[in-house]
């Protein structure tokens, strides 16, 4: 049924001479002086107040919308001082609350219009500004109150998922930009194009303009998803949200999992909706299926809940699906079951940049990481955003400080000031580490800026640390740049560091990929962005200059840049993060702090952005739900955590490889095969686009059998994502079936007779 606005006015409006800002207006139909000025429509009524203000109700009042602040270069901000309103009909036939603000005397020029409408559950408010030639419509503002909330404004960026035509993996991109009003009983979400939330305060929301100075903005009233809020407001014909009420959609081992999906008919007419769904785990079974149909009323909401079971560890992919007619939308979550696990006190695996990203929030990160066996992070101090060092400490993580901003070239007093200040805020931090810079290597092997760098930032920080317990580390490098590396030791860098830290880029290579540092290409596509290979020079350099340091590496990726040649599917980052750590461990590194929980950026966090590598580091995606690549992490951290190197395993075959390490429990063998090469997504074109294979697909043609002999009647095979099964021996051999996908095994007999690589 479709909703018809409603006025409830009859004065007579002198409407002489003036515009509307969609065009020219009609005058309301005369009455009683005395009613009200209001516009309504299904769940939402809009009431003129005497001052120019509206006020935004439902069963109850929910928001005053009073004031319009403008920006303009000669008159500096300048607000309105209340208004006239007044009841008028757009050209459309649509009734409409109009208001007249007023202008303070030095700004009396500027011409300040809203118009306000309504249709089911939602408010179109817009703004025009005229009377001036200098106008900076970026800053234009406007002023709320919220009525009574129960919580706090929140700001939530809205993505919506797509499909290249091109083919590959779905992936989001942004749909606007909310701001979520809440009550007990319901809330309201003001929907822009665009907005900067860190101009947005209590009483103003930044919402810039166009190039014709009008401001345009939703308000949808309803308890309801933010995607479907947003479905509403943009007038999408349908709207589709997937989630998991557990945090990172991660629940106890073999726990069942609940899929839960939230409709929206965002259009103007009722709709019969096709709502289909599918699960499928990480080797391509389809855990859970259906569909069901409903008719919806426009800016009605249906919600539906899906069980599927859920395995002693592994992952499961989702879609939801709502189709009407010609129009489509769909969602896509993960869920997730892990294992319990009691981790030990020591561990050398940690998180990077995690800070800004306390999502759903700070006591449910805290229990991830723990989860998860991280046992540091690297930034953390007293009124930096995320969990404060006390905190960490009560959890048993560890944490560093990477402080930067070295001033190269200063003057004496600015150093001096810079100096003091980091320091200053590494020791009341309680920091083990202190990183002094991030990547200041650029231009990449270039050798540029070492020694200045050491003058003017790394030895005044040693200076002012000497003495405090707390390590020093230098600017983690980008890649491992041993021309700068040779520069700073010249300097005098090398004796000023207990920690040599650096970060080993990887493109479209295995990790185990180790061209000789003379063969390194350069470029944002070069093989100087290799794993293994930087990890062996950065090794090789340490034992060359000397002083016992420690190799830290303070970044490590696997990114999952959608449908591109040079980074990881999500199947492929699963398996070069558990191979990454494996790898760590082999070259003796100290500590591996991964690059980061989940996918974001720290200027845009939450928001979409697909074409930019630095969103896709993630162990988690956007919505915090896990991808593949966070089990691995978990599966390597649980492997690794007490084990010690003991040698590459050698095979009469020499495209089969393993590492063996020693543990506390017995040997433990992480095995696979190079017989499909050591570069990933081979057969991409020219450009960078490549379709990416679904997270369960197997991407490895070439199976290798392999018979190795046995500890006892059984050994357990676990994959990347910690899924395992047991192969029963015969005779006390096994045969084995191996890919380019590492797997660990417990119970096999490393042969003695083998000799180290």
């Amino acid at each position: 049924m479709t909703s018809t606005p409603e006025v409830s006015r009859r004065t007579l409006i002198n409407l002489a001479g003036a515009t509307a800002l969609a065009g020219a207006v009609l005058p309301a139909t005369a009455a009683h002086a005395a009613e009200p000025i209001s516009v309504s429509a299904d769940g939402i009524t809009l009431l003129a107040e005497p001052g120019g203000g509206i006020l935004v109700r439902d069963r109850t009042d929910r928001i005053r919308l009073s004031h319009f602040m403008i920006k303009d270069t000669v008159l500096g901000q300048q607000r309105t001082f209340g208004g006239t309103p007044s009841l008028v009909t757009l050209p459309d036939g649509t009734p409409a609350i109009q208001v007249d603000y007023t202008m303070s005397a030095s700004a009396k020029a500027v011409k300040v219009r809203g118009v306000f409408t309504v249709s089911a559950r939602r408010a179109h408010l817009r703004w025009e500004v005229s009377g001036s030639a200098t106008l900076t419509p970026s800053g234009f503002m406007f002023a709320r109150t919220v009525l009574a909330p129960s919580s706090a404004e929140r700001y939530v960026p809205v993505t919506r998922w797509t499909r290249d035509v091109r083919g590959g993996v779905p992936y989001e991109v942004n749909d606007g930009v909310l701001y979520q009003e809440t009550w007990a009983d319901t809330q309201a979400h003001f929907r822009l194009a665009k907005t900067t939330p860190g101009f947005t305060n209590p009483t103003w929301i930044h919402a810039p303009g166009d190039a014709g100075n009008v401001t345009e903005a939703e308000l949808v009233l309803g308890a309801m998803r933010p995607g479907a809020a947003n479905a509403i407001a943009a007038s999408t014909p349908l709207g589709v949200d997937a989630w998991s009420d557990q945090p990172f959609g991660l629940y106890g081992s073999a726990a069942p999992l609940t899929l839960n999906a939230q409709v929206v008919n965002g259009g103007g007419e009722a709709r019969e909706v096709k709502l289909t769904w599918w699960a499928r785990d990480f080797d391509g079974r389809e855990v859970g299926c259906g569909d069901l149909t409903r008719t919806l009323a426009p800016g009605a909401v249906w919600d539906e809940s899906f069980t599927v079971p859920g395995a002693p560890q592994g992952i499961v992919f989702t879609e939801v699906k709502a189709v009407a007619g010609a129009d489509e939308a769909f969602a896509r979550t993960n869920l997730a079951t892990l294992r319990p696990h009691t981790y030990q006190a020591e561990g050398r695996f940690g998180i990077a940049n995690y800070t800004w990203m306390l999502v759903p929030g700070k006591e449910e990160v805290a229990g991830l990481l723990r989860k998860l066996g991280v046992k540091s992070v690297r930034i953390a101090y007293d009124g930096a955003p995320g969990i404060p060092p006390a905190e960490l400490d009560a959890l048993g993580i560890t944490h560093n400080v990477q402080l930067g901003g070295v001033i190269f070239n200063g003057t004496a007093e600015q150093i001096a000031a810079w100096a003091d200040g980091r320091a200053a805020t590494a020791k009341a931090s309680g920091a083990r580490y202190f990183e002094v810079g991030n990547e200041l290597n650029q231009p990449w092997m270039s050798g540029e800026k070492a020694a200045l760098y050491v003058r003017d930032g790394l030895k005044p920080i040693h200076d002012r640390l000497r003495g405090s317990g707390i390590k020093i580390m230098n600017c983690g490098l980008g890649g491992m740049d041993y021309k700068w590396t040779a520069n700073f030791h010249a300097a005098g860098g090398w004796d000023l560091i207990d920690a040599f830290a650096f970060h080993p880029g990887r493109g479209n290579f295995t990790p185990d990929y180790a061209p000789p540092p003379e063969e390194w290409e350069q470029g944002s596509n070069g093989t100087y962005w290799n794993f293994l290979g930087a990890l062996r020079k950065a090794r090789q350099t340490l034992d060359a200059y000397g002083g016992d340091k420690e190799l830290w590496l303070t970044e490590a990726y696997a990114c999952t840049r959608p449908n591109r040649w040079w980074n990881d599917t999500h199947r492929q980052a699963a398996e070069n993060v558990l191979l990454t750590l494996a790898l760590a461990l082999s070259e003796g590194v100290d500590g591996v702090q991964w690059y980061q929980p989940h996918d974001s950026t720290i200027h845009h966090p939450q928001e979409a952005d697909p074409a930019n590598p630095e969103y896709h580091f993630g162990l988690m995606n956007r919505d915090t739900s896990a991808k593949p690549a966070l089990l691995a992490y978990a599966t390597a951290t649980r492997t690794l955590e007490r084990a010690t190197f003991n040698r590459w395993l050698v095979f009469a075959d020499p495209d089969i490889k393993g590492l063996l390490f020693d543990t506390p429990d017995g040997p433990v063998s992480i095995l696979w095969t190079r017989k499909d090469g050591y570069h990933l997504n081979a057969g991409h074109g020219a450009d960078d686009f490549h379709p990416h294979p679904e997270a369960w697909v197997d991407h490895w043609p070439t199976k290798t059998y392999l018979t190795l002999r046995t500890t006892g009647p059984t050994v357990r095979e676990v994959d990347c994502v910690g899924q395992e099964r047991s192969i029963h021996a015969t005779g006390r051999k096994v045969r084995v079936k191996l890919d380019g996908a590492p797997r660990v095994y417990h119970g096999l007999v490393p042969d003695p007779e083998r000799k180290a690589r």
